[in-house]
């Protein structure tokens, strides 16, 4: 039985890791827990919630779903949960990863809503990816969910267009090497404003709003904290002709800045009671933790260029 496991455990590894490849599948990463300044329970909870996510994504659609587990949906299934507090099952649990130790579980409707468009996006955005860059692997991974996409597409035929149709002017701008920062941003966003906003209810126009600027935020942070690395590359990045600008960084933290701003104005519209001190803490704190992580990264190799330009004199 452990040999099984032990099996199990480095399947779901290799595929993981030759699916993934560096960059992620569906979303980015970048709405995130500020871990160090939550309390243990705190913590757990969140943990559930991602947990929860992954046994959906494992139940419906196997380790194909799985693999596109990221933690920004985890942000969007306690926002959802909070707000209208659905009736949600608690339990504890081994799995692949954890096969030694229970861990806490929560799932509700809401999970199983974002589960889906996890999915939808990761497969869109893979099937982009193989049309741009032909990334064999991006082809194999939406040719393996292209049965349950068909299944998700007739379950919400107007949100699978509209993200369709924004990964796919994100696609077109790209190609056409767009300079304009929001414009370039709008698509995901647009996407981000599909897939927030669960229900046709009186929180919809706001969730809308709220999806929207997070994702702009998440669009232009990935592209920050990737910008030389795509110039070097030959890649698109809307920040090529910004980057060795001076003031640069300042520059894109007050543009970030503005849009979480406008986030948590909206959120602190919205009645969440019971899960509010953990979402103030993903958007108070953690989006800003692999900001900061490449902010500094970006000054200590300008320093060292400068440093080694000074002795080369």
């Amino acid at each position: 039985m452990r040999k099984k496991i032990q099996k199990d455990i480095e399947r779901y590894r290799k595929i993981t890791e030759k699916l993934k490849e560096k960059e992620p599948l569906g979303m980015y990463g970048y709405v995130i827990v500020n871990k160090p300044e939550l309390k243990f329970k705190e913590y757990d909870r969140y943990r559930s919630y991602y947990c929860g996510l992954c046994d959906i994504l494992r139940e419906q659609y196997g380790i194909r779903g799985q693999v596109s587990l990221s933690y920004d949906m985890t942000f969007l299934v306690i926002l959802l949960t909070g707000l209208y507090e659905p009736q949600t099952a608690y339990l504890e649990e081994r799995c692949i990863i954890h096969p030694v130790a229970k861990h806490p579980v929560r799932k509700n409707e809401v999970t199983s809503y974002v589960a889906d468009m996890n999915v939808l996006m990761a497969y869109y955005k893979c099937v982009d990816d193989w049309k741009d860059e032909k990334k064999v692997t991006r082809l194999t991974y939406s040719r393996l969910l292209k049965g349950q996409v068909k299944k998700i597409c007739g379950k919400y035929p107007q949100k699978a267009e509209a993200i369709r149709q924004a990964l796919s002017g994100l696609s077109a701008a790209e190609k056409a090497g767009e300079e304009n920062i929001d414009r370039a941003a709008s698509y995901f966003a647009t996407v981000m404003s599909v897939v927030m906003a669960m229900k046709e209810d009186e929180w919809t126009e706001e969730l809308q709003k709220m999806g929207y600027q997070l994702g702009k935020f998440i669009y232009l942070c990935d592209a920050y904290e990737d910008a030389e690395e795509d110039i070097k590359a030959g890649r698109y990045n809307v920040f090529c002709t910004h980057v060795d600008q001076p003031g640069f960084d300042a520059y894109c933290e007050s543009i970030l800045n503005a849009m979480m701003a406008d986030c948590v104005r909206i959120f602190e519209r919205l009645p969440i009671v019971e899960e509010a001190q953990l979402l103030r803490n993903i958007l108070y704190s953690g989006v800003w933790i692999r900001f900061q992580a490449a902010k500094e990264k970006r000054i200590k190799v300008k320093k060292q260029e400068g440093e080694n330009s000074g002795r080369s004199v």
